[in-house]
């Protein structure tokens, strides 16, 4: 790092559980956000300015004005552009030596597979079901860690899964396929704007811990809040051995 570095991540360097060490990791490592909108905002800029080197975000709307209550990434002056490139001009603003990659698509689960294998640790953001398996499978053929937040209304949840570790839970363990699963989007059913700040910020949080290897992941935690009332509470996930989603990934072995 030149001097510049050093200062602007001067408060992270002072941490003796990240220190200098813990910061290069970060300025070397990738991460793929999944989703620019509520989630996906927060998450973007606390890892921009912890100083992630390589942020690659994924998201095929344009920016509406509904979106402006929540999703701080972007600006009134946004409005009718691709997220991500209206995301790309905000992380610039507050980091200009990271690398910011773009994908202004709603990808399938083949694109998934190919952003995923150059990141580190991918963060999903998204908010619809179908996305979120296709995210799951991919990291668990991949072996990639995998930060998974949603929110809607008053509520809110955040785990990991660390698709690495081979007695991990993944998303099928937790919400299998099969079940009926209704969509839950905030254009349905609103969503308070906080919370989805709350929820990605813990989503960043929990990647920069697994990028520094630092502190203790949520890998086998649902954290869950219902913010109306303030109420945090910690359910433990086990990996389901009927899953068949982690069957494939034993079958790689």
């Amino acid at each position: 790092m030149n001097d510049a570095e050093l200062l602007r991540y001067s408060r992270h360097i002072l941490l003796p559980e990240i220190g200098i060490e813990g910061q290069d990791k970060l300025n070397a490592a990738h991460a793929l956000v999944i989703g620019a909108g509520g989630l996906g905002s927060p998450a973007a800029l606390f890892l921009a300015a912890s100083g992630v080197g390589t942020v690659t975000l994924c998201d095929g709307d344009t920016v509406d004005l509904t979106n402006l209550q929540r999703q701080i990434l972007h600006r009134t002056a946004s409005v009718g552009l691709n997220k991500v490139d209206s995301a790309r001009a905000a992380l610039a603003e507050i980091n200009p030596a990271i690398q910011v990659r773009t994908v202004a698509e709603r990808v399938d689960e083949a694109r998934l597979a190919e952003l995923a294998a150059e990141a580190d640790v991918v963060l999903d953001c998204s908010d619809n079901f179908d996305t979120r398996y296709a995210i799951n499978r991919v990291c668990s053929r991949l072996r990639k860690p995998l930060v998974s937040g949603a929110a809607t209304r008053f509520d809110g949840q955040i785990t990991v899964f660390d698709l690495r570790q081979p007695d991990s839970p993944c998303y099928h363990c937790l919400y299998p396929e099969h079940a009926e699963s209704a969509e839950t989007r905030c254009a349905v059913m609103g969503v308070f704007a906080p919370l989805v700040g709350v929820i990605g910020s813990l989503q960043a949080a929990e990647a920069l811990k697994l990028l520094m290897d630092v502190g203790k992941p949520l890998t086998g935690r649902l954290l869950v809040t219902d913010m109306l009332g303030m109420n945090w509470r910690t359910l433990t996930l086990v990996r389901d051995a009927q899953c068949p989603v982690c069957q494939a990934r034993d079958a790689q072995n």
